[in-house]
């Protein structure tokens, strides 16, 4: 049942993450930085899927995947297409790796030390869940504050 509600939740706020992407008036716009905002909103949707696609993805699904962190915030001007197939096969691999996680897994311990203490794979898929709501706010208040609808914002 919890494992459902995990399921249900990273689904919904994955397709609200390709809604937010899909709602820049710009591609261009998916890579603007200004003054305190170090983060676009592409390199934030890199990282959110990197984070999934390893934590979950690779760790509790065994779902072949290769991390490149230090490219989710460094590359730029990754087309819109692309980043909405990504967060579509992460979709696809959290679904699958759920379907074969059962509730009496939840207290068995995350396999590595992510957070630099241990946890168990619930209290990891709760920091999990935490995580993408935080930069999926992220996202949205980027795309207001910077893009205006009737005014596209230039890089």
């Amino acid at each position: 049942m919890l494992i459902d509600g995990f399921s249900y939740l990273f689904d919904r706020d994955l397709s609200r993450l390709a809604g937010q992407i899909e709602a820049y008036t710009t591609e261009e716009s998916l890579w603007l930085v200004r003054g305190g905002i170090t983060n676009a909103a592409g390199n934030l949707c890199l990282h959110l899927l990197g984070n999934l696609n390893e934590y979950i993805g690779r760790q509790l699904g065994q779902i072949a995947y290769t991390r490149q962190r230090d490219t989710e915030f460094s590359a730029r001007d990754v087309p819109r297409a692309e980043l909405l197939a990504g967060i579509a096969d992460t979709r696809i691999r959290l679904v699958r790796t759920f379907d074969h996680l059962r509730d009496s897994q939840l207290q068995d311990p995350y396999p590595t030390d992510v957070l630099g203490y241990p946890t168990t794979i619930h209290q990891l898929l709760v920091h999990l869940s935490g995580h993408l709501t935080y930069h999926l706010g992220q996202i949205d208040y980027h795309r207001r504050l910077l893009v205006s609808p009737d005014q596209p914002m230039k890089p």
